[in-house]
């Protein structure tokens, strides 16, 4: 499971990930438009989505409002996120269950059938036999013809942790300007400490291994990466197979 404190720098100041969404640092606007176009290819009978690391769902709900699920429901470890959530999902007319928790316990422990999983830069705070364990866990609880979106930040291939990592703090500390320093900096030493993203060949080998066999890379803006598992192919859809 994801440890509090992997995650403590955005359940203590859930404003500081506001700010970074507001000024579109991590390309939040283009990824939702992405993930908008992806969920209008969703067969009418998707109507169960789990997200896991849901924040204050924000950026997804103009998506369900659309979709309209029957049931979504939203997982996090911030209480001040899942509070302001409920005022971003009130237009959804299906049932909307918000949970405080563990990403990894929730999707272990789940014994519903979801057409939909998402998560959203959460993944990559655990470690990769975590990660493993949770590919086994989506495999299992994915209906057969269920999709399992995965947002996050990913490795290049062969480029290690700490090549990664360079790369990424040298990122935020050029182009995140209106974040103020001494927050950049505890930021900053929360990814250092914390983040452990993967290659897009280990993601799709635990994916393979959990028994969801297609992989499509949907977008990818500089390290900020969607990517679609699921059982069967996937057709018709933004992005390409990989």
């Amino acid at each position: 499971m994801s440890s509090p404190e992997s995650t403590a720098i955005f359940t203590r100041s859930w404003s500081l990930y506001d700010l970074l969404t507001e000024h579109n640092y991590m390309f939040h606007r283009e990824i939702y438009a992405g993930i908008d176009r992806l969920m209008e290819q969703c067969d009418e009978s998707f109507d169960r989505i789990l997200d896991l690391g849901c924040g204050n769902a924000r950026y997804l709900a103009p998506c369900l409002k659309r979709m309209q699920p029957a049931l979504y429901q939203g997982v996090d470890l911030s209480a001040t996120a899942l509070a302001e959530a409920h005022a971003y999902l009130a237009e959804l007319s299906g049932e909307v269950v918000l949970t405080e928790g563990d990403l990894l316990e929730a999707v272990e422990s789940t014994a519903q059938s979801w057409d939909v999983l998402f998560t959203g830069f959460a993944l990559h705070h655990l470690m990769p036999e975590q990660k493993a364990r949770f590919f086994q866990a989506v495999g299992r609880c994915l209906a057969d013809k269920g999709w399992f979106i995965l947002v996050d930040v990913v490795r290049e291939e062969n480029q290690d942790r700490e090549s990664y990592l360079e790369g990424y703090l040298q990122f935020m500390r050029e182009k995140w300007t209106a974040v103020p320093g001494e927050q950049l900096e505890e930021a900053c030493a929360h990814v250092r400490a914390h983040d452990h993203p993967e290659s897009i060949s280990t993601l799709r080998e635990m994916a393979r291994q959990a028994g969801l066999i297609h992989t499509h890379l949907v977008s990818r803006h500089a390290q900020h990466h969607t990517l679609l598992f699921s059982r069967h192919a996937v057709t018709a859809i933004p992005g390409s197979a990989i």
